[in-house]
């Protein structure tokens, strides 16, 4: 029973096998978490401003082509020069803006349009990290860790993504936003120690110098890599029409009350439940044929995100409703019910994040891997984005519950149409990884 019971617990081997590894871990999830109680805050600012869930969603989707571009040009750096020197220098520009943001909120001078423009230039310079920091991870541990890396990262996001939220609606609420920002900039420097100590990581293989070239080498790729783009197809697929966050703020205020309290909680139960499926993620490990593995998973996020939807139905029709709901009073059996419905999005998500990264990393040859990387959180991280201006634009001309409602069921549908017309992403083996 005791053995049955560990083999159900996550696998902390890459963290004793690789102190490199255990340093980026640590310095990546505390500066992550910074990351987020900026992202709530800036999500609660702007509705603060402008009282429109449109503007918010649209803090998200002004930094989208910015993104785009900095990952997919991030990835080709990563597979031409020293990865950790390029992740260094990327997070120096996030610090930066962070820390600008924070004085301009300290000194009164903020505004809609310095939350756009910070955002924009936080959100590339990350994403140009994500794709070498990505890109060095198989270079610190064997192969057989890949998976327990990749649910050892999905214990980081949890961790940050769950604390942070909730922290920051904490921090809103009691303290203001200059404070808020400014933990984010003490957090951060965690990252620059987990970067710093690192080796160099030159990329193995034939180097291309970035260019249009190297950018057309990794198309020509991707177009052979048959698993490699059903998967972003799934995974942009629920990023699209299964992100509800840049609801929450208005949500919290007129549908289920609460406030910025509210907000927190929701975004920090899908963290929770991404916790959980790393705590207990065992079993996944062991687990072959990660193409199923991905196809389940994402349509088991579909479905609770629709369902969902369907709790903010109860709450718009009055269900569990106090006789008046507003941020000083809350619908607390509804909270609930999402709050659970959350973290089991949040736990579907993050099975198929594992195996979708340890398909990525297992697959791709290391002097392709940062330009798949790149192109990877263009999908991951661009995905959401899109997400907030369907999820933004759709709620403005219906109603708070018709987008995730609506989005799942379309999840849903997709993936299944993905599956039947590449039979063979089912089939992938981990033993024998095709790209």
């Amino acid at each position: 029973m005791a053995r049955l019971s560990r083999d159900h617990f996550i696998d902390l081997r890459p963290l004793t096998t690789s102190p490199a590894f255990a340093r980026l871990w640590a310095g990546s999830t505390l500066s992550g978490l910074g990351g987020q109680l900026t992202i709530v805050a800036a999500m609660l600012q702007m509705y603060a401003i402008t009282h429109d869930t449109f503007a918010v969603s649209m803090i998200a989707v002004a930094g989208l082509v910015p993104m785009i571009l900095a990952g997919l040009y991030g990835g080709m750096l990563a597979d031409a020069f020293d990865r950790r020197k390029v992740a260094l220098a990327a997070a120096s520009i996030t610090f930066a803006s962070t820390l600008l943001l924070a004085l301009l909120t300290w000194f009164g001078w903020e505004t809609q349009w310095w939350l756009y423009a910070l955002s924009v230039v936080n959100s590339a310079a990350n994403s140009i990290v994500m794709a070498a920091r990505t890109a060095i991870v198989p270079r610190l541990i064997p192969v057989v860790l890949l998976p327990a890396a990749s649910a050892l990262n999905g214990i980081g996001f949890g961790l940050m993504v769950m604390a942070g939220p909730a922290l920051a609606g904490i921090l809103v609420a009691t303290t203001g936003y200059a404070w808020t920002y400014t933990v984010d900039v003490v957090l951060m420097t965690s990252l620059f120690l987990g970067l710093w100590t690192l080796p160099a990581i030159r990329p193995e293989g034939a180097i291309v110098r970035p260019g249009l070239e190297s950018l057309k080498d990794g198309w020509r790729f991707l177009r052979r890599a048959s698993n490699i783009r059903v998967q972003y197809l799934m995974d942009i697929t629920a990023m699209t029409f299964g992100q509800p966050l840049t609801l929450f703020p208005a949500i919290g205020a007129v549908l289920l009350g609460g406030g910025a309290i509210t907000t927190g909680v929701l975004t920090a139960a899908v963290a929770a439940g991404t916790l959980l499926s790393s705590v207990f993620s065992g079993p996944i490990g062991r687990v072959r044929h990660h193409g199923l593995g991905i196809q389940r998973a994402v349509t088991a996020y579909g479905a609770a995100i629709a369902a969902f939807g369907l709790v903010l139905v109860a709450a718009a029709v009055g269900w569990f409703a106090p006789a008046h709901v507003d941020e000083s009073s809350a619908n607390i059996v509804l909270i609930c019910a999402a709050a659970v419905l959350l973290a089991l999005s949040g736990a579907a998500d993050n099975i198929s994040s594992i195996y979708r990264n340890t398909m990525m990393q297992a697959a791709v040859p290391d002097a392709m891997r940062g330009r798949l990387q790149g192109i990877f959180i263009v999908v991951v991280a661009g995905g959401p984005r899109v997400g907030a201006l369907y999820a933004g634009a759709l709620a403005t001309f219906t109603t708070l519950w018709f987008p995730p409602l609506l989005g799942g069921l379309i999840v849903i549908a997709l993936v299944a149409t993905f599956a039947r017309m590449h039979p063979r992403f089912r089939e992938y083996d981990a033993l024998h990884p095709v790209p």
